[in-house]
């Protein structure tokens, strides 16, 4: 993935229509002499939760905010579900929800009437809007705040708000940056689950995010952006090949591991007697490694890899940007 002219484009299932649900034709916006996107092009099916990945100043932000409609580009066009954010934004705004990383939030207003009003902006009928924000700040774990004013609420706490007002008239597309800042671990697995929902529910969501172990247990494809373009659309069980660079494996057994690893002549890094990084190129290697040092006597306790397919495909790409 060094080149981005070898980069492979999967082409993506059609939707019922036949449409994709996110497209984009030769996108591109400058920021004075900094040009954030470069001749983007994407084509996203529908109905499937997407990793945004890449590194920062990539372009990933200026892309979410041009398919929300509230950035125009310079140049290209994009569309959601057929329609043009920048000559429709109003159709856009009805279709999706979007979510940044950082938003303001009405603090004087209870959590119920936060929800409530964004229920109005959306234009949801009166009789819908109670029930719709009861039924939200269930869904996000806020109920027994319900009464609690905005400005009391904790980041993360805030940020799960920020999920159900970006839901709260039901979208078919779902822009979230950088959703999991500021939660905590039980809160980044309830993150997990609430996008997982609305992929059942049919609902296309695109996520940018730097937590990459995340994002792999989230998403159904990927989008690599580096400098402006997409350099990549892949199905995270169809990424692209990184054995070139080995995959690193945490090792712990029950005794020292030393003079087994050494007399099998594996690249290894020492941690401790018992602990050691060891690097190997396959899972194949990996299990036939742990075939050997059980052989040898070893007591292997954990033999776990390191990181994952998506963190090593990125790191492929961003060593090839910065080549």
């Amino acid at each position: 993935m060094s080149d981005s002219s070898t980069a492979i484009t999967m082409p993506p299932p059609p939707s019922p229509d036949g449409m994709p649900a996110i497209r984009t034709e030769g996108l591109g916006r400058s920021f004075g002499s900094v040009h954030a996107l470069n001749g983007f092009d994407v084509s996203l099916p529908a109905g499937e939760v997407c990793a945004l990945v890449g590194p920062n100043g990539s372009g990933k932000t200026t892309l979410l905010l041009i398919l929300a409609g509230l950035l125009g580009p310079d140049r290209g066009t994009a569309s959601l579900g057929g329609i043009n954010p920048t000559d429709h934004p109003f159709e856009v705004h009805r279709i999706v929800g979007w979510m940044p990383d950082f938003f303001g939030t009405y603090d004087d207003l209870t959590s119920f009437e936060y929800l409530e009003l964004f229920g109005a902006a959306y234009k949801l009928p009166v009789n819908q809007r109670a029930p719709r924000a009861r039924e939200l700040l269930h869904l996000v774990g806020l109920e027994p705040l319900a009464s609690s004013p905005v400005h009391t609420l904790s980041r993360g706490q805030k940020q799960r708000l920020g999920f159900a007002r970006s839901i709260v008239h039901s979208p078919t597309i779902l822009l979230l940056d950088e959703p999991a800042s500021g939660l905590d671990p039980r809160a980044r697995i309830e993150l997990r689950d609430l996008v997982r929902r609305q992929k059942r529910d049919g609902v296309t969501v695109v996520i940018s995010s730097h937590i990459l172990t995340e994002l792999e247990e989230m998403s159904d494809i990927v989008a690599f952006v580096d400098r402006g373009t997409c350099r990549g659309v892949y199905p995270l069980a169809e990424l692209p090949s990184t054995s070139t660079m080995g995959r690193r494996y945490r090792l712990r057994a029950l005794g020292s591991v030393e003079p087994a690893l050494g007399a099998l002549g594996c690249t290894w890094e020492r941690v401790s007697d018992e602990r050691a990084v060891v690097e190997i190129a396959t899972e194949e290697a990996a299990a036939d490694l742990v075939a050997q040092l059980v052989a040898r006597s070893v007591r292997v306790v954990e033999m776990t890899p390191i990181g994952g397919g998506l963190e090593d495909a990125f790191l492929a790409m961003d060593q090839g940007g910065r080549s």
